[in-house]
């Protein structure tokens, strides 16, 4: 049973691998990306900065916002190198800084230009560049299509004697007009105005830095503007929270109410709970928190209508604050748990029944074992068997939690961050959650076989 076990977990990680390349895949390629989400907005005048575009025009993104953009969210790489950088394999590119070479002038002139008092000598070869992070001044010199030093400046030394910017760390390469303007025309997809004419060569300096998943650096989330990672941080407590309250209470009433019913066929206990429960089942859980909401939030407002907590928590004495938060909780966990009743309590009745007519269970009571320790000791054990190898999802249950319940009661949990960021479409955040759901539902599944193995020993994995 160990190696099986340990055949599992040694998927797992190739489980995952294998679910977000795919759903990477598919990001890449569907419409709305972060990048078409800011040009769009950008045409309608609402991006911040839109009037750094080109020509100078209103609304227009300039062609370095949209390089910028694509290298924040790996679109400027093809879908393998750019899935091994968001896994954290392979290097990005941070702090980058680019200038373009000017071109000759008439007569074979070229104009001067100058960062922090110093005079580039020949601005048709060597070009000036602000570092990004420190504004330090750079002289980049070209020869024959390539990069052959770049330097900081040092207004009190010879230029033969400058730092070489590659001792701090630096990475420098060279860009051809003809590679600029194949990297802009695949962008618009071959629909363009522009020509090889418009771009001049430049120059590229950037540091390199190892930052992905299994780093722990899940991207920016195009949507909020935050980090994915503190996103899920944020939301798991509040996930944790409800799917805790909803197992205790799933279980601990539908599991006694099951062995009841059971024990109380076709009796009046059985017919009334029935009824209820099944009443409780056809009504989607979300919709009784709509009702609950109408009638106990604003009709009649004896309980908060949105959120977790009230204004003003974090002043709040102790005992206020678990009152308060109580308080908030009554309506939403009651449509947290309405739906799984029927499901866990018919399951434990019906299999309880089947158990108590078979004949190891007359066979006990026949040799004068109490009909109590044969329920108990004897059937409950083999009844709970079907439902134990549903417990491992659990973990991803309470974790995820309900969309549109969240959605109904304002409460910022798991399941709404998952919605928001596949209705964004917001790339970083859908591979941020879905790693996490992924390796849940792969664990919880490894999960129910322990629970069913420790509850069987009939069951031998091999």
């Amino acid at each position: 049973m160990k190696v099986y076990f340990l055949r599992r977990l040694l998927l797992v990680p190739l489980t995952v691998l294998g679910v977000t390349f795919l759903v990477f895949a598919i990001t890449r390629v569907m419409p709305g990306s972060p990048l078409e989400r800011e040009l769009q907005a950008a045409a309608a005048g609402t991006t911040e900065g839109g009037g750094g575009g080109a020509g100078g025009k209103s609304g227009v993104l300039s062609e370095e916002q949209i390089e910028e953009f694509e290298r924040e969210y790996l679109y400027d790489k093809p879908i393998p190198l750019a899935y091994l950088t968001w896994l954290g394999l392979y290097p990005r590119e941070r702090l980058y800084s680019e200038a373009e070479f000017k071109p000759a002038m008439k007569g074979g002139q070229v104009s001067e230009e100058t960062i922090g008092g110093s005079i580039v000598e020949d601005p048709g070869r060597q070009v000036l560049i602000s570092l990004a992070g420190t504004g330090r001044p750079v002289v980049v010199q070209r020869k024959e299509g390539e990069i052959e030093w770049a330097r900081y400046v040092d207004s009190k030394k010879p230029m033969l004697e400058w730092q070489d910017v590659s001792e701090d760390g630096w990475k420098f390469r060279y860009e051809t007009s003809k590679e600029r303007f194949a990297a802009h025309l695949e962008r618009q997809r071959g629909k363009t105005n522009s020509t090889e004419e418009n771009y001049l060569p430049r120059a590229v300096l950037y540091k390199s830095r190892i930052s992905g998943l299994f780093q722990g650096d899940l991207g920016k989330s195009s949507v909020f503007g935050d980090p994915v990672l503190d996103l899920i941080k944020s939301r798991i407590p509040v996930a944790l929270y409800f799917g805790i309250l909803t197992t205790i209470l799933t279980y601990g009433i539908c599991l006694p109410l099951g062995i009841v019913k059971a024990i109380k066929h076709r009796t009046a206990v059985d017919n009334i709970s029935s009824i209820l429960i099944f009443l409780g089942y056809a009504i989607p859980g979300f919709a009784l928190g709509a009702l609950l909401l109408v009638y106990l939030g604003a009709t009649k407002p004896i309980f908060p209508m949105v959120g977790l907590v009230s204004q003003g928590f974090e002043s709040m004495s102790f005992d206020e604050k678990v009152k308060d938060l109580a308080w908030h909780t009554v309506l939403p966990l009651i449509s947290y748990v309405i739906g799984s009743f029927a499901w866990v309590t018919m399951m434990m009745k019906n299999n309880l029944m089947d158990n108590l007519a078979a004949d190891y269970v007359r066979t006990a009571v026949a040799k004068g074992v109490g009909f109590n320790r044969a329920v108990f000791r004897h059937a409950f054990r083999n009844s709970f068997i079907p439902i134990a190898t549903s417990l491992g999802q659990l973990i991803t249950l309470i974790v995820s939690g309900s969309l549109l319940i969240e959605t109904v009661f304002d409460i910022q949990g798991f399941g709404l961050l998952q919605f928001r960021a596949i209705t964004g479409p917001d790339q970083m955040l859908i591979m941020g959650t879905l790693t996490v759901a992924s390796f849940l539902m792969v664990m919880g599944n490894i999960l129910s076989d322990v629970i069913v193995a420790l509850i069987d020993p009939r069951v031998k994995f091999q």
